[in-house]
């Protein structure tokens, strides 16, 4: 037992993704893509998308959106993780991004299970909700612009059935979240205000972890 969250070296960091991380080959090839990506700091860490794959199992997910797919890798794990019956909305505004997305979809065999919506993310949410997908999703996953989170995640309120899940990335910010600074960004402004309103949010449970860049885990009540 610990007191304390572990500060992971880079050496402890290569040794985590070397020796206990079980990486599929379809997402270790595409990560190594992405990884000369002039945004590859945008792309899912390994480690993220193993908790994901094994939080979408232990839920037994079929149904999966996402609000930000960049080169693919969440909506990749979240395929792969559900197996042939489950199915994948991907929100994205970049048919460039996308585009790396749509190639290792097709190589992993998994294209036909992810439906891309291409347009306003905002846009893609309320037309799900108007097409009747109201609590209809077992978890969404957010890693998108930062100041649209609380709009993306009163959608996926909406959108996520009870006792499913509710995930968002980087809400630590690298620590700029703990360390306020005049002039600094509006995501940043907008992320630690979130945090604090998930704390007390009775509509679900909450708990962030420091993995990656933070990850808030929420389960709708």
């Amino acid at each position: 037992m610990s007191r304390s969250t572990l500060a992971v070296s880079a050496l402890l960091e290569d040794y985590l993704r070397q020796n206990t991380l079980r990486e599929p080959a379809p997402l270790r090839e595409l990560r190594e893509e992405t990884a000369s990506h002039r945004l590859a700091k945008m792309q899912l860490a390994p480690e993220q998308g193993a908790l994901l794959a094994l939080l979408l199992r232990l839920i037994g997910a079929r149904r999966y959106l996402e609000v930000g797919t960049f080169t693919g890798y969440s909506s990749l794990t979240a395929a792969l993780a559900m197996g042939e019956n489950g199915r994948v909305v991907a929100c994205d505004a970049s048919a460039e991004f996308t585009a790396v997305a749509r190639e290792h979809w097709q190589r992993a065999g998994v294209a036909e299970r992810v439906e891309l919506r291409l347009q306003d993310a905002l846009r893609s949410l309320d037309e799900l909700l108007a097409e009747g997908a109201a609590s209809t999703f077992d978890c969404m996953f957010i890693d998108a612009d930062k100041p649209a989170y609380p709009d993306y995640y009163e959608r996926g309120l909406q959108l996520v059935r009870q006792g499913g899940l509710i995930i968002l990335d980087n809400m630590l910010l690298g620590g700029r979240v703990a360390e306020p600074a005049p002039g600094e960004p509006a995501g940043v402004r907008v992320v630690r205000a979130l945090n604090l309103s998930l704390r007390d949010d009775e509509r679900v449970e909450c708990c962030l972890l420091p993995v990656g860049d933070g990850l808030t885990i929420l389960v709708k009540r």
